[in-house]
């Protein structure tokens, strides 16, 4: 058994118990709330291994190293997440073989993810990558430009417009880290009031996932905490 996967299903544990925690003290049903395992840089069998502890749902971000994990782990029932900036010269694979994606950020993108996926398949789930305090170095659509790509990308047949992810600055003080979830939920709530029906917040991850949940957060992205540092 690998080193990393040591008090694997106690780490997980301890995460899901903190989510229940979080969803309690903001009066929701931790049920609501879905663990997202960040499994980047990590070898199948650590997956493997998580999903012998209960986890369904695994986010990636590199397409090559995603599909070679996917052959390996072919026979668990995965729901793969991608949560990468995507490429255009990469966009089949991920329309072909996943059933979420997390950061789009351009309708370029999701015109080829749509005219990508399989009839044979339901629509793919996709969020759009809001980008809340332009950070260069983070992809995302700053808020004012949400409204016309989510328009678009909802009007779209292959594609199912699920709601919005971001990825905000670092915050020590939770109460700045809810400052920033609160921005996400209120953009979602505005598109909700236009006319939109997104059900999805994927917000939070190893260090604020309890202030992203305390927010309405549906998925937190979580790698570090459960498998410690990639490559390990």
């Amino acid at each position: 058994m690998l080193r990393s996967s040591q008090n694997l299903p106690e780490r997980i544990d301890a995460r899901r118990a903190r989510m229940a925690a979080a969803a309690a003290s903001a009066g929701r049903n931790v049920d609501s709330v879905t663990l997202l395992a960040v499994s980047k840089g990590q070898p199948a069998e650590l997956i493997r291994a998580a999903a012998a502890a209960g986890v369904t749902d695994i986010g990636e971000s590199y397409v090559a190293e995603a599909l070679a994990k996917m052959e390996t782990l072919a026979d668990l029932p995965l729901t793969w997440h991608f949560i990468g900036r995507l490429q255009a010269n990469k966009t089949r694979p991920v329309a072909e073989r996943f059933a979420w994606v997390h950061g789009l950020d351009r309708l370029k993108i999701a015109e080829r993810l749509c005219a990508q996926r399989p009839y044979h398949a339901p629509a793919l789930n996709v969020c759009i990558q809001v980008s809340l305090g332009d950070e260069a170095s983070k992809g995302g659509v700053p808020s004012p430009e949400v409204p016309a790509l989510a328009a678009a990308v909802a009007a779209l047949p292959r594609l199912a417009l699920r709601g919005l992810m971001c990825i905000p600055p670092e915050e020590a003080d939770p109460a700045r880290q809810r400052g920033w979830f609160a921005r996400l939920r209120t953009l979602r709530d505005s598109l909700n009031a236009a006319g939109l029906r997104l059900d999805a917040l994927s917000m939070g991850m190893s260090g604020d996932f309890e202030a992203a949940i305390q927010e309405g957060a549906t998925l937190v992205r979580i790698g570090t905490a459960l498998f410690g540092p990639r490559g390990s």
